[in-house]
This record gives C-alpha cells, sequence and structure tokens, in this order.
C-alpha cells in the first residue's frame, strides 16, 4: 500500500492501495481510538458499501451508525447539513467521536463541514469512492456546501485524521464519473506536470490507474503543504475552475464537476493561445488528451451566459476576480482581471 503524508498543520497520511475498504476499521483504528463513528454517506454508495464499512468499524471496537442522504450535487446545501448535524446529535456524538465520510466529492465535502461545524470541531476520516474524490476533493481539507448564488459558498478548512483510497473500487465506477477524475486528472497535468499530460494522452491511465492516481495526489499534496489556508499558490488547483462552475450552473447540474474542469480548462486555454500567452502547441498537447480519455472540449453555453454564471465565483474580489491560466504544458500562473472583462475573455475560449 502506497502511503502519502499531507503536511499541513494537522498532519494526516493518506492511504492508497487495492482492498483496503474492508478493513477501514483496522486503518482507522491506527489513528482513532475505537469511540462512536457516525458514517455519513448517500443512499447510492450506502447501498453498495454502507454495511461492509460499518462492518469493518465495529469489529475494530467502534460503535457506528450511518447517516444517508440523497444522492447528487442538488443534495449539497444547507438543509442536508442541517439534517447531518441534527442526526450527530440525536445520536449523541460528542467531540471525542468521529465522522467516516464515505462518498464522493460531495460527501466528503458536506461530511467535512459537518465535522468542523458539530460542537465546534470533532475528527472525521475520508473514504473517497469515486475518482475524483481520490485526487481532490478529500486531500487538502476544504469542506463546503453550495448556496443559491454559488457552488461552495459555505465551508471551512477542516483536516481529516486518515484518508482511505481504495482503488479496486474504480474498476467497478460507472463512466460517467471515471470521466469527472479523468477531467480533474488533465488539470493536474496542464497546470502542474506536462509529463503526466503527455501520459494521460498516450493511454496512461488505462496501463497504470494506481500510480497515475498517487501521482496526482502527491501534487496536490505538495501544493496545499505549501499554502494550506488557499492564500496564493492552492489557487493555481483551480485552473479551469472559475469556467467550469459556470458550466455547471448554466446546465442546471447537468454537467458535472470533472467534465465542466475538462472543457473549462479548454475554454481558458484557448482563450489563452488567441491572446498570445499559450503556445499552439500546449493546446494541442492538452485537446490530444481530452480527446484521449473522451472528454468533450467545447462549450455549449454563451460568454454571456458564462459571465453572468461566474459572478459569484468565490475568487471574485470586489470588482476583480482572480482567473488560473495555463502558462506552458506543466505550469500555471494567477491573473486578477476586472470582472467586467470576463465575458470577452471567455469569448475568445469559445472561437
Amino acid at each position: 500500500m502506497r502511503r502519502i503524508s499531507i503536511e499541513t498543520g494537522h498532519r494526516y497520511d493518506l492511504l492508497i492501495g487495492s482492498g483496503p475498504l474492508d478493513r477501514c476499521g483496522e486503518e482507522i483504528a491506527r489513528v482513532v481510538t475505537p469511540c462512536a463513528a457516525a458514517v455519513v454517506t448517500d443512499d447510492t454508495v450506502d447501498a453498495l458499501y454502507g454495511e461492509a464499512v460499518e462492518r469493518s468499524l465495529r469489529k475494530a471496537g467502534f460503535s457506528a451508525v450511518r447517516i444517508v442522504f440523497p444522492h447528487g450535487e442538488a443534495s449539497k446545501n444547507m438543509g442536508t447539513l442541517s439534517h447531518v448535524l441534527e442526526s450527530l446529535a440525536g445520536a449523541g456524538l460528542t467531540r471525542s467521536d468521529l465522522i467516516v465520510a464515505l462518498g464522493g466529492g460531495v460527501v466528503g465535502d458536506l461530511a467535512g463541514f459537518a465535522a468542523a461545524c458539530y460542537l465546534r470541531g470533532i475528527r472525521f476520516v475520508q473514504i473517497p469512492t469515486s475518482l475524483l474524490a481520490m485526487i481532490d476533493s478529500s486531500v487538502g481539507g476544504k469542506t463546503a456546501v453550495d448556496l443559491a448564488a454559488g457552488k461552495n459558498l459555505a465551508g471551512a478548512f477542516w483536516q481529516p485524521e486518515l484518508v482511505l483510497c481504495d482503488t479496486a473500487l474504480l474498476s467497478t465506477l460507472p463512466g460517467c464519473y471515471r470521466l469527472d477524475g479523468l477531467g480533474e486528472m488533465i488539470k493536474y497535468g496542464m497546470g502542474f506536470d506536462a509529463q503526466l499530460l503527455s501520459m494521460m494522452r498516450e493511454g496512461g491511465w488505462e496501463r497504470e490507474p494506481e500510480a497515475m492516481v498517487a501521482r496526482c495526489i502527491s501534487i496536490k499534496a505538495a501544493v496545499v503543504a505549501a499554502d494550506e489556508r488557499d492564500q496564493a499558490e492552492r489557487q493555481k488547483l483551480n485552473l479551469g475552475h472559475t469556467a467550469a462552475h459556470a458550466i455547471e450552473r448554466c446546465s442546471g447540474l447537468g454537467i458535472t464537476h470533472g467534465r465542466a474542469v475538462a472543457i473549462g480548462t479548454a475554454l481558458i486555454a484557448r482563450a489563452c493561445v488567441k491572446r498570445g500567452m499559450l503556445s499552439h502547441e500546449a493546446l494541442a498537447l492538452l485537446e490530444e488528451a481530452l480527446d484521449r480519455c473522451g472528454l468533450e472540449s467545447r462549450c455549449a453555453f454563451s460568454a454571456r451566459e458564462l459571465a453572468a454564471a461566474a459572478v459569484n465565483d468565490k475568487k471574485r474580489r470586489g470588482d476583480s476576480i482572480t482567473l488560473v491560466l495555463p502558462a506552458t504544458a506543466g505550469s500555471c500562473v494567477l491573473h486578477p482581471m476586472p470582472a467586467a472583462e470576463l465575458e470577452g475573455f471567455f469569448a475568445d475560449g469559445l472561437n
């Protein structure tokens, strides 16, 4: 099993391997003395893995309950958060107890935020079940729910005690969810690792999925260690995300996050090429990697629609918004821009 240390103010390990889900209780007990544990999950994941996780926790000495909510981004809201918090209180969890987030990014974000809020903060463990959650949302301690005005507008930084990535789960992951993860993988390559981007273009994901997952996590771990509170360097992880969040909103969440990130990254890259800020060769490498992975690179929404949807992006400061722009294949920069110019920039990326 691979072990990656996440060096934040609260240090923890991330374990990657095939099969740790069935022994998750044993692994968690190595870092948390057995106590009461609330498994927070959605109805889809609960049907697949909830019983096995609860059984493993009980075998390791934890008392366990499950808190289940409907799957999907539409559940990532204050209403579901309230349901989870009331359920934690109803189960009698104390500050010495534990939340186990079992699921994809929606579950991890919401359960982590609940852990940060409940009794002003209790411990939690991440068990991501999707590729996207493994390489992105389970690492780094960002937790949040969506508001009507936009994605992730209410949240907290709250680091877990442990992250368990069971790559055996990826073999049965539906194709649409695999695409979400691949979109984020390509973002890592475009923003931080040109060799990773080339490997994605050559089909490296199909040959060495566990190694590719570990490579992406290592990239994010290094960035988070350098800037845990998202003041500068960590913002670069949002390459493509301003456009992506707008695409998600314009689609009524019909286009899922990782697919939107793929489209958003390509849109931003095309705008940079048009403005002489990125080479045609870098854009070609990105588009070839997206195509190899079966990801879309074109956006069906207008620049005006995207700009209107992006107005409440959390990266906005007053009348300015900070975009993350690719400088080369494998590097990116922060680029503040007047919010009024965003529509024109998006228009360049759509042509």
